[in-house]
């Protein structure tokens, strides 16, 4: 059960930066790089949640992975900045939350339960235009039906099964609706991409530079070995 949790949350962790990147146009060794830094920043991280050291920390396992919520300002920031903006907006942000995590008790009449749930609702109406232009990126030669099918089979089998069925099946419903929607595009339409084999994670480090932390010159198509100055 708990391999099978693990598994769960690493599709999540590698699914939100994939989508950003392919979304924005971003290279390939980019989008390999960014898989193996959230990979390793959401294992650090959930061990030190786990373990704790001092203040810092849960005490107990709380799995800490990627997030969808700034997904489409993400987007935004690598096609008018590049992965540099990116990074400085990261780094900016994880700032100011550490200044409202250490006054969550002051803004708790501000930030209600009522106010949570409407963002919360709010943040698959900012990545709909994101996901809705990812349906006409198909080849030229494919049918018109072939990313709306597609579409619908994945989101048909992550809503159904939760609702029909108990138990881990319902935590397997996302992996299976990606699954299907997979063998959909591939066997039905043959729009899936078989011949493309991306290099292990690790790689990322070696073969690719680390994008860097502040954009100086417009968007940037790959990343740099040293952060860019200050």
């Amino acid at each position: 059960m708990g391999f099978q949790y693990a598994i769960l949350c690493v599709a999540s962790v590698v699914l939100t930066p994939t989508v950003m990147i392919t979304v924005a146009g971003g290279s390939d060794a980019y989008l390999s790089w960014a898989v193996f830094a959230a990979l390793v920043i959401s294992g650090l991280t959930t061990a030190i949640q786990a373990r704790r050291l001092g203040r810092i920390g849960a005490g107990y396992i709380l799995v800490m992975g990627s997030t969808s919520a700034f997904l489409a300002v993400s987007v935004s920031a690598i096609e008018q900045g590049g992965p540099g903006m990116l990074a400085t907006l990261i780094i900016a942000s994880s700032l100011i939350q550490f200044v409202l995590a250490g006054r969550m008790a002051l803004l708790r009449k501000i930030f209600t339960p009522t106010v949570a749930g409407t963002v919360l609702m709010l943040i698959p109406m900012t990545l709909a235009p994101l996901i809705l232009n990812k349906l006409a990126d198909v080849p030229a030669d494919a049918s018109p039906a072939a990313a709306p099918v597609t579409a619908g089979v994945t989101l048909l089998l992550t809503i159904l099964l939760p609702l029909r069925f108990s138990g881990a099946l319902r935590l397997w419903a996302p992996a299976i609706g990606i699954v299907a929607g997979c063998l959909t595009a591939g066997l039905g339409f043959g729009i899936y991409d078989t011949a493309r084999s991306p290099k292990p994670p690790g790689s990322a480090c070696r073969s690719s530079r680390i994008p860097g932390w502040i954009s100086t010159s417009g968007p940037s198509s790959g990343p740099s070995c040293r952060p860019s100055s200050w």
